[in-house]
């Protein structure tokens, strides 16, 4: 149980560092979702279920409008 608490942490991290080290928003949502994941996963396994559904849908949403806007800022030639 340990090194999966250890594994998730560092996933977590990761998915942190993807997100600020991409400068292409399509590589930065991968992280963005990575990091949900794997942060809702670190709760699912202390035991905090509701909790972890919630964060995931709150920000599986934002996420989603943030993509979709930095994506059509991005394809806009003006």
């Amino acid at each position: 149980m340990t090194y999966f608490m250890f594994f998730l942490g560092l996933s977590f991290i990761l998915g942190g560092l993807a997100v600020a080290s991409n400068p292409s928003p399509y590589y930065g949502v991968v992280g963005l979702v990575l990091g949900s994941v794997v942060g809702c996963g670190w709760l699912l396994s202390l035991g905090l279920s509701f909790v972890s559904l919630i964060l995931f849908m709150i920000y599986l949403g934002g996420m989603l409008v943030v993509f979709v806007y930095s994506v059509s800022l991005a394809a806009d030639p003006y």
